[in-house]
């Protein structure tokens, strides 16, 4: 039996799944609740976007106000008050679950009806496996927030891929059978081509109205328009996960962490962007994988390393990001404060000779995506060796990925990917030279730099970079037991002095 509609549910534009509407106790029977949608022109003219980002959001928004019909009451405002302050008397009162920012909380919360503008119940944050008083719970509890501590306690909590009280298979961790190089001599894994979208009339609308946006002056983005990639509503977002499921999950796990230049979406799911749109719940995408290793059709090694990131990564950040306060973003554990290049803003692969560099900027202006190894390993670690200020580098991160989201780059670039935080996520910098992008990838051999030289015009900017942030940061670094052998080895570099010069007067320009 339906429930009875409760009050107008108010729907941010990243949370426009059936999970988000519903009783608390009941998410998803709507009992065809009203619902109301606030196009935010300002949420654009405030920050420089990816065009495709922009195009993403306002796609999805519009399809899922298309998909409620006359349950749905659709403003296209500067601002959320002048949203509110147009409601109808009949689309109060007004409920909303907690937004994922903390400006779109402070502001819900402040919405207590003493104003203007209607008073607005917030309810639980949705779309994700782990409340947030449960990881508070756990957090204050222990000395680090170990990720693999709170991935173990998400797998009971939800008993995925558990044989009882054990993991099934006898390990919690496979990543050591996930971190396997691309197939030498391979253009690409040899998979199907992904499920794409087809656009429609309402990509037509958003493109016109971008273009005219920008025409006016009004937005300015960065990147490059193109046909939409990822899903933008419901039905859509089922096909894509059916899709990976059927085609990509069981080759994700051995080459999660390689890269063909051939092969731009390897064998990744392209679920981060409408799932963190709240087009799917990140526990239905668990259990479809799940099911998939328990009939027999994906191993468990991809099925145990997709599980981790979705209940366990995904979930992890999101509650670091509430968690460690509201001045994170600013944490600068390293003093890097070198501005980011314009280039780098511009999203200009075409002025860096860098072979990997240049292809991981030319995947983000083209498509707004690559995936969490180019982030990590190219574009991030090239920023800390650098030292790049690590809040710019996350505002960058979050304005050009069609996944970003201030909840979403802040652990993973301040924490993770800049050791920015001074080691409350990871145990040492995640830097590296030119060896592992070499032995990763296939990058290097077409490249005009060599991953073994240091000093030199074939000096690779990765290898040299890398030894330029150890002797710059040694004294910061030198209590970390993990970074000892690394800073130890640079003394037994007759060229250190040559190559401190050389990276210095690099700096940040294009490589």
């Amino acid at each position: 039996m339906a429930t009875t509609p409760g009050p107008t549910r108010w729907l941010f534009g990243d949370q426009l799944g059936p999970h988000f509407l519903g009783d608390t106790e009941s998410p998803g029977d709507d009992g065809e609740q009203p619902v109301v949608l606030i196009e935010s022109r300002k949420v654009f003219t405030r920050r420089r976007f990816h065009r495709q980002k922009a195009h993403l959001i306002l796609s999805a928004m519009r399809h899922r106000a298309a998909e409620l019909g006359d349950r749905c009451t659709y403003l296209r405002t500067d601002t959320y008050g002048e949203g509110l302050a147009r409601l109808p008397k009949k689309a109060l009162p007004l409920s909303v679950c907690s937004p994922t920012s903390r400006q779109a909380e402070d502001l819900v919360r402040s919405l207590d009806g003493s104003g203007d503008l209607p008073a607005v119940e917030v309810l639980p944050a949705r779309g994700y496996a782990t409340p947030r008083e449960d990881f508070r719970r756990w957090a204050d509890g222990t000395r680090q927030l170990l990720m693999e501590d709170f991935y173990r306690r998400a797998r009971r909590a939800h008993d995925v891929l558990m044989d009882g009280a054990e993991p099934v298979g006898g390990q919690w961790n496979l990543d050591h059978e996930n971190r396997e190089p691309p197939p030498k001599g391979a253009d690409d894994l040899g998979l199907p081509h992904p499920w794409m979208p087809e656009e429609d009339e309402i990509d037509e609308e958003v493109r016109a109205d971008l273009d005219r946006w920008e025409a006016d002056g009004d937005v300015s983005f960065v990147g490059r328009d193109g046909p939409r990639a990822f899903a933008a509503s419901r039905t859509e977002a089922l096909a894509a996960l059916d899709d990976f499921v059927d085609h990509r999950l069981p080759a994700f796990g051995p080459h999660e962490d390689a890269i063909l230049e051939g092969d731009e979406w390897m064998a990744h799911s392209m679920l981060s962007a409408p799932m963190n749109l709240g087009l799917l719940d990140p526990l239905e995408c668990v259990d479809r994988a799940e099911r998939a290793y328990r009939d027999g059709d994906a191993p468990l090694a991809s099925v145990e390393g997709y599980v981790r990131q979705l209940i366990g990564w995904r979930d992890y950040i999101w509650h670091v990001y509430w968690y460690a306060g509201s001045d994170y973003t600013r944490r600068n554990a390293l003093e890097a404060h070198e501005p980011l290049p314009q280039w780098f803003w511009d999203l200009d692969a075409d002025a860096v000779e860098a072979r990997c560099l240049s292809h991981a900027l030319r995947g983000v202006r083209d498509r707004g995506w690559v995936h969490h190894i180019p982030r990590l390993m190219v574009l991030g670690n090239y920023a800390l060796q650098r030292g790049w200020d690590p809040g710019e580098l996350t505002r960058w991160f979050q304005r050009s990925f069609v996944d970003g989201y201030d909840w979403v780059m802040a652990a993973n670039v301040v924490g993770m990917s800049q050791h920015a935080d001074g080691g409350l996520m990871a145990t040492k910098p995640y830097a590296s030279g030119g060896a592992y992008i070499n032995r990763m990838s296939d990058h290097c051999r077409g490249c005009r730099y060599k991953p073994t030289v240091r000093v030199g015009e074939d000096a690779c900017p990765f290898t040299a970079g890398y030894w330029w942030f150890l002797d710059r940061n040694a004294k910061r670094l030198e209590g970390n037991f993990r970074m000892k052998r690394a800073l130890d080895g640079r003394h037994r570099l007759k060229d250190l002095e040559d190559l401190v010069v050389q990276e210095r007067e690099r700096g940040s320009e294009a490589p």
